[in-house]
């Protein structure tokens, strides 16, 4: 039988500061144990999969083939019961299955019609993202629970205004997750990587349209995994402080800062999303407050674990983020080993997207200064796969000066990949 969920916060920092400091930096590591079933969870669960048949996606042999075989794959993946719906996306938005803006539930009968409809697919005509989001915003409704989107693209948002799709974006932030996937080469990394950093899902690059299934059927059988919906962090400070940022920092990096929104007096909520019965994840919480004397302690930060449901809020963890000052230069010089990985992991997706951003505008000494910075940090904090990506647009000459030059002939896919998964980070090794 399962076991319901729950959860767990611990508190990694220096809590010792130097008389006068005002910064107060903490990592949190929130982890889920136990489990029980989508489906017992508030309101349910439900899928909606966003299928782009705009005409270029004849134009490149397979794709069409490939986006209606992962399709199915992940309607197959569908937990019995949990509802969904196909959506395909052009210049407008128009329901694959069921016929209405609405879901049915995924029983035999259901997703053997639904990958029916979806062979019958046909490419043709533009590209309006905005479109796609508002017609998967209007089919979950005003369901709770658990509510996941897969979206498909191979192209970039042309045949709508940027205004139209940032509107749209944030009429869905906090209605669902939505995980985005570009497959080939023609699609903008940015534009997808706003939509998921909104929508507080995933984003990468499929560059071999013949993975597509594999990529769909993960990603299915992931959002099966959430048990528990609408969790957030909820940050209490001292009056007079001020939260620089909130981020999720493993396992991707996510700046949840202006994500906040008020829960009290001296509070404040940032959403997590859905969450998995074996899951862990870590944030950097940054603090000012008012500089202390020496043997001055303060309680900087309380940081809850929330599950929201219309006006009520449960608690599902606590953990307290301290402030000691002090005059003891061998206690206050002692950096939290979490911090500091993670604000290296920070910098390594910053110095990555400027490097790649400076070589594509010809600047090659900014390029290959930022990308070398970029190889150093990931050899110092052991990010193999990172390190692995660089390889493909820089021949690395000595990793730990950072020292390389940059490859004369890069393959767009290997490019894009190395900036889809620069949010990517790696897991500090934990005493």
């Amino acid at each position: 039988m399962n076991s319901p969920i729950g959860f767990s916060i611990e508190t990694f920092q220096n809590e010792y500061v130097p008389a006068g400091a005002t910064r107060i930096n903490a990592v949190v590591t929130v982890t889920a144990t136990g489990g029980g079933d989508a489906r017992t969870s508030s309101g349910g669960a439900a899928e909606v999969i966003i299928v782009d048949c705009s005409g270029s996606m004849d134009h490149s042999y397979g794709k069409l083939a490939a986006a209606k075989n992962a399709t199915a794959a992940a309607i197959s993946a569908v937990r019995e019961g949990v509802a969904f719906a196909v959506v395909a996306g052009t210049d407008t938005a128009r329901m694959v299955y069921p016929v209405t803006p609405s879901l049915v539930p995924a029983d035999p009968g259901h997703k053997q019609n639904a990958i029916a409809a979806v062979q019958q697919l046909r490419a043709g005509g533009g590209t309006a993202i905005g479109s796609w989001l508002r017609l998967a915003r209007q089919i979950f409704g005003e369901r709770g629970g658990i509510k996941h989107a897969i979206l498909l693209t191979d192209g970039r948002d042309e045949h709508e205004t940027q205004q139209q799709l940032d509107a749209e974006i944030a009429a869905c932030s906090d209605v669902f997750v939505c995980d985005c996937r570009g497959v080939g080469t023609d699609w903008e990394v940015d534009e997808l990587r706003k939509i998921s950093s909104a929508l507080l899902g995933t984003t990468d690059i499929v560059a071999n349209p013949a993975d597509l299934v594999a990529d769909f059927q993960a990603m299915t059988t992931a959002a099966m995994g959430k048990q528990v919906a609408d969790v957030a962090l909820r940050l209490w400070t001292p009056r007079g402080a001020q939260v620089k940022f909130v981020k999720q920092v493993a396992p991707d990096l996510l700046d949840l800062t202006g994500r906040r929104t008020e829960s009290g007096t001296q509070a404040g909520d940032y959403p997590t999303g859905s969450w998995a019965g074996a899951e862990s994840r870590d944030f950097h919480i940054c603090i000012e407050v008012a500089a202390g004397g020496v043997n001055d302690v303060m309680l900087a930060g309380r940081v809850s674990l929330v599950r929201i449901t219309g006006d009520q809020s449960e608690v599902l963890g606590q953990g307290l983020i301290k402030a000691i000052w002090t005059d003891d230069v061998v206690q206050s010089s002692k950096i939290s080993p979490e911090v500091a990985h993670y604000t290296g992991q920070a910098e390594l997706a910053g110095v990555i997207q400027e490097g790649l951003a400076a070589r594509r505008s010809g600047d090659l000494d900014t390029a290959t200064s930022k990308l070398g910075r970029a190889v150093q940090i990931a050899a110092q904090s052991g990010n193999a796969d990172t390190a692995k990506l660089l390889e493909g647009v820089v021949d690395v000459l000595d990793a730990r000066t950072g020292t390389v030059r940059l490859k004369s002939a890069v393959a767009k896919a290997d490019e894009m990949t190395l900036d889809t998964r620069s949010t990517k980070t790696s897991r500090v090794h934990k005493k």
